[in-house]
């Protein structure tokens, strides 16, 4: 396993581009002066092709049909692969790792590196951009991936063959598109986070109390869901606009000082105003669950939140808590969200990545001393000398989402559960 100073600095070198959107993520972009290293064993001929440039197109044919025919035409005079930035040791690979893997739909960035490496954030360095395939830099369904070892003992992963989806969204001409094509897969689950980057999740205590609000519903509903008509107080617009209507949740409360950093956000649908007034109406779309009586309305365009940044360190050392976990329990596993007590004011940003270490047990130690086992069980541990354990490194943290003293992130690797309070910390 790779220590976590050398991890932090690598994370720091930002080479890993994320994408969050729904049509795909950019990997990793490398500096035109690289040195190219010898092609990979693993790949076969068949992927190896002349660029696109070095091909003439016939008259008849438009660019895209150019790159097309560029890629699948054979040649072994074809460049090698970019080389990634830094070696990464044999050992840091799975035992488990195909030599080959196929994408399907469904994948993420994430878990192909999980499969591939023990730890998948020394992903970039592995990941070899073929120049001879279209769009080097996406990963698509379809896919062949390659596993091999340069000359060094260094593995690499390349695409070997190119899926029917990577050509696809390059031969076909976006006016002759008349179905999506397969995307290319994403770094995470979009679904995990789409609804913390799209409305705002922390509400301060000024907010709530002038925010217009969900007076009551028409035709004496209880609770509100598509299509429902809510009437709303305190609210000046005009017709058409929309809100973000949120939910008042649990305080955010700083475990180190107890200071109130705000209630949780949480959005359950959007209000499209019909008739301005007082109080006004409006109609109730999008919605993620049930709209209830004194929910407030709110102007989502003032939490814009980036949804391409890059995965790297903290500039500067970060040590939190977990605040809370945002599906309602203590506890916290895989893709799920939680909130920390550290944000702007502390260094963090959107793509800083942290360690998450569970809080070590203080425990009584009734065996100083020669003491035995029997002893200990018959004896009473409240005069016994107390010991910290160490904490243990749990999982990790991708902040995406950052205000002024706190933020959200998403746990993207767990090996056990995250606890609310487990510490947060510079890798």
């Amino acid at each position: 396993m790779v220590s976590n100073q050398v991890l932090g600095a690598r994370l720091a070198s930002g080479v890993l581009t994320l994408s969050l959107t729904l049509s795909g993520c950019t990997l990793f972009h490398h500096s035109p002066d690289t040195a190219p290293p010898a092609a990979s064993p693993a790949a076969p001929a068949a992927a190896v092709s002349t660029p696109a440039a070095q091909t003439a197109a016939a008259p008849d044919m438009t660019a895209t049909e150019a790159a097309i025919a560029a890629s699948g035409s054979e040649t072994a005079a074809a460049p090698a692969p970019a080389q990634a930035t830094a070696a990464v040791p044999a050992s840091a690979v799975n035992a488990s790792a195909p030599k080959s893997y196929v994408v399907k739909r469904g994948d993420t960035l994430w878990g192909i590196a999980s499969m591939y490496l023990k730890d998948p954030w020394l992903w970039p360095e592995v990941w070899i951009i073929n120049p001879q395939v279209p769009n080097p830099h996406l990963i698509y369904p379809g896919d062949t991936l390659a596993l091999a070892y340069g000359a060094n003992g260094s593995p690499q992963v390349t695409v070997a063959q190119a899926g029917a989806a990577r050509l696809d969204a390059v031969r076909l001409d976006p006016r002759l598109r008349s179905t999506a094509l397969d995307a290319a897969i994403p770094t995470i689950p979009y679904s995990s986070i789409a609804g913390f980057l799209s409305h705002p999740t922390v509400l301060d205590r000024e907010q709530i109390k002038t925010a217009p609000y969900v007076l009551a519903f028409r035709d004496m509903h209880q609770v509100g869901g598509s299509g429902i008509e809510v009437y709303v107080s305190n609210l000046t617009a005009e017709q058409n606009a929309r809100f973000a209507v949120m939910h008042v949740g649990d305080e955010l409360r700083d475990p180190d000082d107890n200071a109130l950093l705000g209630y949780e956000g949480v959005y359950t649908a959007t209000a499209l105003v019909e008739r301005p007034g007082t109080p006004a109406k409006a109609l109730l779309i999008e919605p993620a669950m049930e709209t209830v009586a004194g929910d407030r309305l709110v102007t989502a365009s003032d939490e814009a939140t980036p949804v391409n940044f890059e995965l790297h360190a903290p500039a500067s050392d970060v040590r939190g808590r977990i605040m809370a976990v945002m599906n309602g329990t203590d506890l916290a596993g895989q893709f799920e969200v939680v909130a920390i007590n550290r944000g702007k004011r502390h260094g963090l940003e959107p793509g800083n990545v942290l360690a998450v270490d569970s809080a070590g047990d203080v425990v009584s130690d009734m065996y100083r001393g020669g003491g035995s086992r029997g002893d200990a069980i018959a004896s009473t541990s409240s005069f016994a000398p107390k010991v910290k354990l160490p904490d243990e490194r749990t999982a990790t943290l991708l902040v995406f989402k950052v205000f002024d003293r706190m933020s959200y992130g998403l746990i993207v690797g767990a090996s056990d559960t995250v606890h609310v309070r487990d510490v947060v910390r510079s890798p």
